[in-house]
């Protein structure tokens, strides 16, 4: 996940503080994915040394700086939108790595391994489905981070069912 390409969309729409863009990120992902305030800040100072954003500081006791998207900015989040996400390299997945290597271990019992996670795949699909009832229809970016971690976890779920098909079709002509 790109914070940066995020912040700028962010800034696209209006100029805002670090605090408020921290607010604004995890307001519009759900808090699906938490991000430390810091590392707004850290991002901010990146994109400004970019060129991407500039600041300006407020005359308030608080010391805040104000940040506004560059045109530079702008070709950048455009560029970032209208670029497909890379596909050909899988990311690390340790699930399916705990399960593969798992897998050619004699004392492990997999059946009990898969259904401890797919137990745990079902109580998450669960906490979403809460979550994406009390979530008005307006907050679409919301929604949308919803359905993607809901959809994401239907494919682990059935990953976890065609695993335990595999190992059985394995112990069987064994």
């Amino acid at each position: 996940m790109s914070i940066q390409h995020a912040l700028l969309a962010l800034l696209n729409e209006q100029p805002s503080f670090g605090l408020l863009l921290h607010e604004q990120f995890e307001e519009t992902t759900g808090n699906v994915w938490p991000v430390n305030i810091g590392q707004i800040y850290t991002t901010l100072q990146r994109l400004e040394r970019d060129g991407y954003v500039i600041s300006e500081s407020t005359t308030s006791r608080r010391a805040q700086k104000n940040y506004q998207l560059t045109r530079a900015g702008r070709a950048e989040l455009e560029r970032w939108l209208q670029t497909p996400v890379e596909g050909e390299t899988p990311p690390r997945d340790e699930l399916v790595i705990k399960i593969s290597v798992a897998a050619q271990m004699a004392d492990v019992d997999m059946g009990q391994l898969v259904q401890v996670h797919r137990r745990a795949v079902i109580e998450m699909m669960q906490r979403y489905t809460k979550l994406k009832a009390a979530v008005g229809l307006d907050e679409v970016g919301r929604l949308l981070v919803i359905d993607a971690q809901l959809f994401r976890l239907e494919g682990i779920a059935r990953w976890l069912d065609a695993t335990e098909t595999r190992l059985q079709l394995r112990n069987n002509q064994g």
